[in-house]
């Protein structure tokens, strides 16, 4: 099967360099890779050109418009059967492309996600904050964090889907924050088969500092509340578990501050101090670091807070819209 891999790219010249690399190294061979610049101010175009001689590989610029209509610029120069996407900030393993390609054929899939993992050769924040994404004990493993083959709704940064698929949902319809859950929806609603490849996984770098990772995931949450507005039977209660999580830490600020026993102020905090420190052993065992455990508990508190605060700000902005949504929902059933 002849794959195209689609990757768009904004301003990240050293990050695709690290990507074409590995791509340059998969044992199978039988692929294209398509970049298209978003109308970066920093152009990759030479390094591009440099990998020439090692790759089937294809350059395009057009005007900025956002992740979703780039990859969608792809997708229409694409040749493949298949269209494989990542995020500029991430390495693909040398067996990649061969274990999609067996699993596509054994399971006859349409569409596919993988799990992203942090390279032993990240910074101490990139491994605490991959921890913060994909953990079960922060994310209840929504992002790749299973081995069971069922329904999946994958994530741009590392998602393929087949020609049939994109012609049918006609690629992303949203520009930017949540075009992939969208699409993975829709996938899904048109009755294809979307699963996740546990073994195709990907290391991804993600942010360089914990503020834009709270810009991130508080960009995140918001973005949950207008794919329940458009598909109000995806939310899950998982994706209350940051707001509760906001929630119940402002409680335990406000009560610290009120004339009640000290006893029953750490009763009702003791279920936030064993999470945080579970998270701590759990990290810590992971990583064989008791400094990465810690670090990966402050960038679980980050990614919590961003998530809930976001998720918290959009529902109350569009309080009146949730409820009418809501009670359409309910007037169905």
């Amino acid at each position: 099967m002849f794959y195209s891999v689609i990757i768009p790219l904004y301003n990240r010249p050293d990050e695709i360099q690290e990507l074409l690399e590995s791509l340059a190294q998969q044992s199978y061979k039988n692929f294209e890779v398509i970049v298209v610049e978003d109308g970066s101010t920093i152009t990759s175009e030479h390094i591009i050109q440099a990998y020439k001689s090692e790759l089937d590989i294809h350059y395009f610029f057009k005007p900025n418009s956002g992740p979703g209509p780039t990859r969608n610029f792809g997708f229409e120069k694409a040749r493949g059967d298949f269209f494989i996407m990542f995020d500029s900030d991430c390495i693909v393993p040398p067996h990649y492309l061969e274990t999609v390609n067996t699993f596509i054929q054994s399971y006859k899939l349409d569409a596919f996600g993988g799990p992203d993992k942090a390279h032993e050769e990240f910074s101490p924040l990139q491994k605490a904050m991959n921890y913060a994404m994909t953990s079960f004990l922060t994310t209840g493993g929504i992002r790749g964090n299973s081995k069971r083959i069922g329904v999946f709704h994958p994530r741009s940064f590392n998602m393929g889907f087949s020609r049939k698929v994109y012609e049918v949902t006609h690629g992303f319809e949203l520009d930017r924050l949540g075009e992939d859950i969208d699409l993975s929806i829709r996938i899904l609603k048109n009755g294809f088969l979307c699963t996740l490849i546990p073994e195709a996984f990907v290391y991804h770098k993600r942010k360089n500092n914990f503020r834009q990772f709270l810009q991130q995931t508080f960009n995140f949450g918001k973005t949950r509340i207008d794919l329940f507005l458009k598909h109000p039977d995806e939310l899950k209660l998982v994706h209350f578990f940051p707001s509760f999580f906001v929630l119940y830490t402002i409680s335990i600020i406000i009560i610290t501050f009120l004339p009640i026993n000290s006893i029953y102020k750490i009763i009702f905090a003791s279920p936030w101090i064993l999470y945080l420190l579970t998270i701590i052993l759990d990290a810590t065992i992971f990583y064989k670091s008791l400094y990465l455990g810690v670090l990966s508990m402050v960038a679980s508190v980050v990614q919590l807070f961003g998530y809930g605060t976001g998720f918290l700000y959009h529902l109350f902005l569009k309080i009146k819209r949730v409820f009418q949504t809501v009670l359409q929902k309910f007037s169905k059933q």
